[in-house]
């Protein structure tokens, strides 16, 4: 099935990935109880469904999503377009400690990141954060540093502002953009995509189901984990997380019109934002790995667009607390 699989562009350097990712995280933090066995089978699937760029990050575990990843893709490195991130920073009990852009914390970072994931080299590797405190020019030239040595081949930033994203451009080309997006994420619209556009910038979405939500599998509260950090989440909280529910029971609807599941919706909905828009769902079991591969296989007319659009301003709640959002489109 891998042919079926269409591809899209990594900025411009010439690599291409598959036009849905697999984001990583789950696997081992945030979400609940964590299977290895079961993640790394899911893994292997979406391999063979053609699905090849895989997306984890140091804080994830922390440190052993990166080191789960590497076990999964040892016998198939070469079917895998990888990336990780840098930034966040994290001690091994999961306290968190800020925000890390400097220069010999760039060289540091990947170091151990290589060694985790058992790789020479790096695909794409973001920085998680803007570090304000370190200007943005310093840290994508000691990334790029890490080009010109062979130990990344691409470089990306993670919840950058434009006015960032164009400064770190003038340094060293950047291939990848990674922020929020889905149906009840529309931030980014407007100058952060056409910017991407501009520049040649492939623009990865992460959470592109809203976390889970817009697959409709959560009802209560209680369907998550009691150590899920979605609980936290004000978007899954209170009056939030009701009013929300209308927003996936109307995305529930129009999937079942054109025979198709919400999680499917969703992921076509972003596709036909851009050819340089690559949603990347997070998921630990094959069955979503199959469905949401399936969404490349999913047209929609104009007239299912403008009905998914006009869902936007019924979302409720920030999409994270509030220390999580002073940290975002930096």
């Amino acid at each position: 099935m891998s042919h079926q699989m269409p591809r899209r562009q990594l900025g411009r350097g010439g690599t291409t990935v598959s036009a849905i990712g697999l984001g990583c995280m789950g696997m081992s933090d945030f979400y609940g109880a964590a299977d290895d066995a079961k993640s790394i089978e899911t893994m292997h699937r979406a391999l063979d469904l053609g699905v090849d760029f895989f997306d984890t990050a140091d804080i994830y575990g922390p440190f052993t999503n990166e080191e789960l990843v590497g076990r999964a893709i040892r016998d198939r490195r070469d079917r895998v377009v990888l990336a990780t991130k840098f930034g966040n920073v994290r001690t091994a009990d999961g306290k968190w400690l800020g925000i890390n852009g400097r220069p010999e914390y760039v060289r540091q970072s990947c170091d151990a990141s290589l060694k985790r994931l058992g790789v020479d080299e790096i695909d794409l590797y973001y920085q998680h954060r803007v570090d304000l405190e370190t200007p943005i020019e310093d840290t994508v030239g000691a990334m790029a540093e890490l080009v010109n040595a062979g130990k990344v081949r691409h470089i990306g930033l993670s919840e950058a502002a434009p006015a960032t994203i164009r400064r770190a451009q003038a340094v060293h080309p950047i291939a990848a953009l990674q922020t929020e997006y889905s149906l009840w994420s529309r931030d980014p619209e407007g100058e952060l995509l056409d910017t991407c556009r501009e520049l040649g910038i492939a623009f990865v979405a992460y959470s592109p189901l809203g976390r889970g939500f817009l697959t409709g599998r959560y009802r209560t509260i209680d369907d998550l984990d009691a150590n899920d950090w979605r609980r936290n989440n004000p978007r899954f909280q209170g009056a939030n997380f009701q009013k929300n529910l209308d927003l996936v029971d109307k995305v529930g609807e129009l999937a079942k019109a054109k025979g198709r599941t919400p999680a499917q919706l969703a992921l076509a909905w972003l596709l036909a934002r851009g050819d340089h828009v690559i949603p990347i769902p997070g998921s630990t079991r094959i069955e979503r790995v199959e469905e949401n591969a399936g969404a490349t296989r999913v047209v929609l007319t104009a007239e299912d667009i403008r009905a998914l659009d006009a869902l936007a301003p019924t979302v409720a709640g920030e999409r994270y607390p509030e220390g999580g959002m002073r940290a975002v489109n930096r």
